[in-house]
C-alpha cells in the first residue's frame, strides 16, 4: 500500500502542510521518504518496524548504506534516499558546531555524538577537537575496543591535538550496553587526559559518554 492509497485526512503528506512537520508521528514523517511499502505490509507499518529495528530515529541516523540494504523491502532506491537525508542531519549538526562555540550548544554536541557513537557494537574513544573558539575542527574516532573496553593512548591525543592546531577538545566514548552512566575508570582517564593536554596548553572542556538513549557530561556531574 502507497500512501496514495490511504484516505485523505491520512496522508502524511497533506497532514504536514494542513498542520505542519511537528503534527506527524515519526512513522509518518519516515512513511514520506519511503512512499510505498511492500506486499502484505503497507508504507506506515514498513516505517514503524524500519524505526523499531534501529532503536528509533538515533539509531536510524547512525545507520550505514550496509545496515539499511538488511532491510526487507527497501530497494536500492529508498535505500539511497534515507541515507542522503541521514547524512543531511549529519552535515548540518556539523556546521552548527564549526560556526559557532561547541559548548553553548551542548544539546548539539550530544546529538551530534549520539549519530556518529550511539549504536555502535563495540566502544570507541573519540575526541572533537576545537578551535580557540570553541569551534568543531574535527571529530576523530581514535581508538577502536571490544564490547566493554578501550585501550586509550594519551601521546597519540596530544599528538593529534598538536597536528590539527586544537585549542581544546571534548572527549567522547560510548557504551555498547546502551547505559551511559560513568565509571570511576572514565573518571581517572579524564584526569590522566586532561593533564597530558595541559602540558601542550590544550584544555578538556567536558568528557561524554554515549549511551544508546542519552549521553552523559562529566563536566555537568562535577566529575572534572
Amino acid at each position: 500500500m502507497s500512501l496514495n492509497d490511504l484516505p485523505p485526512d491520512s496522508r502524511p503528506r497533506e497532514k504536514l502542510l494542513a498542520r505542519g512537520p511537528q503534527a506527524l508521528a515519526d512513522a509518518e514523517l519516515l512513511a514520506l521518504l519511503l512512499r510505498t511499502g511492500m506486499q502484505g505490509q503497507p508504507v506506515l507499518q514498513l516505517a514503524q518496524a524500519l524505526l523499531d529495528r534501529f532503536g528509533g530515529w538515533a539509531g536510524l541516523l547512525s545507520a550505514s548504506v550496509a545496515d539499511l540494504g538488511q532491510v526487507k523491502g527497501l530497494g536500492p532506491a529508498k535505500r539511497a534516499e534515507i541515507a542522503a537525508v541521514l547524512e543531511i542531519a549529519r552535515r548540518s549538526l556539523h556546521q552548527r558546531l564549526a560556526e559557532k562555540p561547541a559548548m553553548a550548544d551542548v544539546a548539539s554536541v550530544k546529538a551530534y555524538l549520539r549519530l556518529h557513537l550511539g549504536t555502535l557494537p563495540h566502544e570507541v574513544f573519540a575526541v572533537l577537537f576545537l578551535d580557540a573558539q570553541l569551534r568543531l575542527i574535527a571529530l576523530e574516532t581514535l581508538f577502536r575496543g571490544t564490547l566493554t573496553q578501550t585501550t586509550v593512548h594519551p601521546r597519540e591525543i596530544v599528538k593529534r591535538a598538536l597536528e590539527l592546531g586544537a585549542a581544546a577538545c571534548v572527549l567522547a566514548h560510548n557504551h555498547p550496553s546502551g547505559v551511559a552512566e560513568p565509571s570511576r575508570a572514565d573518571e581517572l582517564l579524564t584526569k590522566r587526559l586532561s593533564e597530558a593536554l595541559a602540558l601542550v596548553d590544550v584544555r578538556v572542556v567536558d568528557h561524554l559518554v554515549v549511551g544508546a538513549n542519552d549521553v552523559v557530561s562529566l563536566a555537568e556531574r562535577g566529575l572534572m
